[in-house]
C-alpha cells in the first residue's frame, strides 16, 4: 500500500496519533497546473495534513482546508495567493488547488498573508450541522499554524510534523487525549511530545511505519497501531462526469460549440485537467442518450 494512513494509541490513553505516506497520484494530480516550487511544496504540506484530520471524521462527509485572499488587509495590499484549497472525505480521497499569482514565493506565512485560512468540516447528512474555525496564519510552516488551531480551538495540545520531497508526502500528528479519558499525567503527554519531536523530515518520509513508531517510542508506554487503511490522491473529476454535464446543457448548446470551435473543451476548474471530445463523439454520446440532432449545422 503506497498510499497509507496508519493510527496508533497509548494504552494509558494519555495519546493518540497517526502518520501518513503518499506516494502515488501527486504528479498526476498537481502536473495539470504550472505552480511554482514553494506553492506546491504548500499543497503538498497541505494534502500531508488532511489525512491526519480524518482520523477526526467519524462520519459521512468532508473536511475542507481553505484559504481566502483579501483584497486588501492592514499589513499588505495585494497577497501573493488568492485561493488555496485542501480536501479529504470518509472515504480517504484527498485533493487540493490553489491560485497564485505567477511565479509565488516564500514561506507558509509569506504566501498566504492576507488572506484568511479556515478549517470547515461538511456533514453529508443534513442531521448533523457544518462547522468552521479560523486557523491563524502564523509560524513558518503549515504545520505551526495548525499545532497553534488544535491547542488554541481544540484545547488539544498537538505535534504535527508535514514532510515534501518532490511529489513524496508525509504526515505525522501526536495529539493529547482530553484529561477525564487519560489513566495518565501530563508528565507522561510531555514525555511523549519529547520524544515524538526527536522526529526528522527524511526520517519521515523513509521509514515504514512500525519501524518509526517503534524508534519513536522504545521508551514509552505501551502503544497499539491499527490496521492501515489506504488514501486515495486524485480529484473528483472524470470524463463521465464531464459527459453527464455537457448532456445537462442541451445537444443544441453544445452542438453550437462544435460549429465555433470544432471540438468541446473543458478544463476542470479543481485540477486544471483538461477533457477533450470530438464531433463525432459528442454525436455518439447525445445518441446514446436518447437526445435528437440540432438543427445547428456543423
Amino acid at each position: 500500500m503506497t498510499n497509507a494512513l496508519t493510527t496508533f494509541a497509548f494504552e494509558n490513553h494519555v495519546a493518540h496519533g497517526a502518520l501518513v505516506r503518499l506516494k502515488t497520484g501527486v504528479r498526476d494530480l498537481l502536473d495539470h497546473r504550472a505552480y511554482p516550487p514553494d506553492v506546491r511544496r504548500l499543497l503538498g504540506e497541505a494534502m500531508a495534513a488532511m489525512p491526519l484530520f480524518a482520523t477526526h471524521l467519524n462520519f459521512e462527509g468532508r473536511i475542507n482546508l481553505q484559504f481566502q485572499g483579501l483584497p486588501e488587509t492592514r499589513t499588505i495590499a495585494k497577497c501573493k495567493t488568492q485561493l488555496l484549497v485542501a480536501q479529504i472525505d470518509h472515504q480517504l480521497r484527498v485533493r487540493a488547488m490553489a491560485k497564485t499569482e505567477p511565479g509565488a514565493t516564500g514561506s507558509f506565512r509569506e504566501l498566504l498573508e492576507g488572506g484568511v485560512l479556515a478549517l470547515m468540516v461538511e456533514p453529508l447528512s443534513g442531521k448533523r450541522t457544518p462547522t468552521q474555525a479560523l486557523v491563524l496564519i502564523e509560524g513558518d510552516r503549515l504545520e505551526d499554524a495548525l499545532e497553534a488551531y488544535f491547542a488554541r480551538s481544540e484545547q488539544l495540545p498537538t505535534l504535527i510534523r508535514l514532510a515534501v520531497r518532490g511529489d513524496e508526502l508525509a504526515g505525522f500528528m501526536l495529539q493529547r487525549m482530553p484529561l477525564e479519558s487519560s489513566q495518565g499525567t501530563d508528565e507522561d503527554w510531555e514525555h511523549l511530545r519529547i520524544l515524538a519531536s526527536t522526529l526528522g523530515r527524511d526520517e519521515l518520509l523513509d521509514t515504514e511505519a512500525d519501524r518509526l513508531l517503534l524508534r519513536l517510542f522504545t521508551d514509552a508506554p505501551p502503544l497499539r497501531r491499527f490496521e492501515p487503511r489506504e488514501v486515495h490522491v486524485r480529484c473528483n473529476c472524470d470524463r463521465a462526469g464531464i459527459a453527464r454535464l455537457m448532456i445537462s446543457l442541451g445537444r443544441e448548446e453544445v452542438d453550437s460549440i462544435i460549429v465555433e470551435h470544432s471540438r468541446v473543451s473543458v478544463t476542470c476548474e479543481f485540477c486544471g485537467r483538461d477533457y477533450v471530445f470530438s464531433a463525432p463523439e459528442v454525436a455518439e454520446l447525445f445518441n446514446a442518450a436518447g437526445s435528437p440532432p440540432s438543427e445547428t449545422r456543423h
